[in-house]
């Protein structure tokens, strides 16, 4: 047996997430997060797509690129058990692993061939410039189990927090082309409050600041949910 395993992207991701601050936990719980699979040489034949048309969801699987030069954890701190208490990095979806590898299904919007073959796909929980290093069909009839259950994640979070836009933020959102979509994501992406699992509560003077979709978007948690309290394009 081979000592070590060479693994060569074959795509890029593109999608609305900037930088890993404000990324869902898991995919699908941001339905308007989409993207594009951009294929790389010599992956990008058209024919290794024939027949991928017909399924709604495909797997992804790719390396958490970023997360390399701290190296893996035998045990790492869960954010559905409060960032607080350990487990397993086997029992957890953490990216600090051996191999760096993580495993998305997202939702097939739509496959181009010409005039670069890709994916157009919703729901994606990856930083933009992700390496794919494979991707699969979603299989209904033995990929969603019924007798299955998640541990300490046994279902998917409820969204935690109401979010709404101070009138500057509306009126940034307003100035984006596209703004209305900006707009849902925005609270989409909030609503699940991204902050660290260990920050829970009000913190009305904190202030935080994420990139999402080529925006600077700034906000913080008062005791009624977030408050969203600027909008601006990215230089």
């Amino acid at each position: 047996m081979a000592d070590k395993i060479n693994i060569d992207p074959v795509a890029l991701v593109h999608s609305p997430f900037d930088e890993k601050f404000g990324i869902p936990r898991q995919a699908g719980l941001v339905p308007l997060a989409t993207g594009e699979v951009r294929f790389r040489s010599p992956y990008d034949d058209p024919g290794m797509l024939e027949g991928l048309e017909g399924f709604s969801h495909v797997w992804l699987t790719f390396q958490f690129h970023q997360c390399v030069s701290e190296g893996w954890r035998a045990r790492v701190r869960p954010p559905r058990l409060g960032g607080n208490k350990t487990v397993g990095v086997w029992a957890s979806r953490s990216p600090y692993r051996p191999n760096f590898l993580g495993l998305s299904v997202v939702r097939l919007l739509e496959v181009v061939t010409s005039p670069a073959p890709l994916l157009r796909v919703a729901g994606v929980d990856l930083l933009d410039g992700t390496p794919v290093v494979d991707i699969k069909p979603y299989l209904p009839y033995s990929d969603a189990l019924r007798d299955a259950h998640g541990g300490f994640a046994d279902r998917a979070p409820d969204p935690a927090l109401s979010v709404r836009f101070v009138p500057q933020a509306e009126t940034d959102c307003a100035a984006i082309a596209s703004s209305i979509s900006l707009r849902e994501l925005i609270i989409q992406v909030l609503a699940l409050d991204p902050r660290p699992a260990y920050r829970q509560g009000a913190e009305p003077g904190r202030r935080y600041g994420m990139r999402l979709a080529g925006c600077e978007v700034q906000w913080r948690v008062t005791g009624e949910g977030v408050e969203v309290l600027a909008v601006r394009p990215l230089d």
